[in-house]
């Protein structure tokens, strides 16, 4: 019989999915209008090398393999963003979003798993790739902080939609307790972080839910970013981002 990581492992696999997929509505617009617009790749680059560093992790590590495959998943759906990018992205975008994707999710991550099988071995490879995602995950669970900080400026939560602050709460709390049931400092620390971002989060759209959205009504659907290249006359407060497991 299976014991109680397998199922709250399933689940986080099921949560996590649903937060991969969640852009979707954004890219949608995207294809129809022909256009990127303000919205950044960075963060779907970034998400894509977390994903390739934690699937790395769950490969070597025998008791991770539920990490393994929501993750692999998780590759599969950001390599067709970063695609999409690079066939809507006007020229200049474009060419940052390849030189980007070259550098992070090729050359850095060919360089973690070459540095890894040929410097450590066993438990201290593990160790050491998890790590790497734990601590790209930590920086990509403080990124909301900008977003949150505009909800208390604005006192509107038009930009810090409600579902994906609270599949963010629930992504991190599912997957510490997975770590918790398994044993895995790695994997708690950073979705330990996450459960508590998600809560705070949560807080601030109870306190601030019913403030005055702006008139900017802008492809607001899916997840916030940052705009790739800086536009100071354009409201900054557009910030747009995926969180991983």
């Amino acid at each position: 019989m299976a014991d109680a990581s397998f199922f709250v492992g399933v689940i986080g696999n099921i949560i996590s999915i649903l937060m991969f997929l969640s852009p979707v509505p954004t890219f949608w617009k995207i294809k129809k209008q022909g256009s990127t617009e303000d919205f950044s790749s960075l963060p779907y680059i970034c998400t894509l090398l977390n994903c390739s560093l934690w699937t790395y992790y769950g490969i070597i590590n025998a008791r991770e393999y539920l990490v393994a495959t929501v993750n692999g998943f998780g590759i599969v759906v950001e390599t067709i963003y970063v695609i999409l990018f690079l066939i809507y992205a006007p020229k200049g975008r474009r060419g940052r979003t390849a030189i980007l994707a070259v550098i992070l999710d090729v050359a850095i991550l060919a360089a973690a798993v070459v540095i890894t099988q040929l410097a450590f071995q066993g438990k201290a490879r593990s160790g050491a790739v998890g790590v790497m995602g734990a601590g790209l995950n930590i920086v990509m669970y403080f990124s909301p902080l900008s977003a949150m900080k505009t909800v208390v400026k604005t006192k509107s939560v038009e930009y810090m939609p409600f579902l994906l602050s609270f599949f963010f709460f629930l992504n991190g709390g599912v997957w510490l307790l997975y770590a918790v049931l398994v044993r895995d400092v790695i994997l708690g620390v950073p979705n330990g972080t996450g459960f508590l971002l998600g809560a705070m989060q949560l807080v601030l759209y109870a306190i601030y839910r019913n403030g005055k959205p702006s008139s900017n009504n802008r492809l607001e659907e899916g997840l916030q970013h940052e705009p790739l290249i800086s536009q100071p006359n354009k409201e900054s407060h557009q910030i747009r981002e995926d969180r991983p497991i």
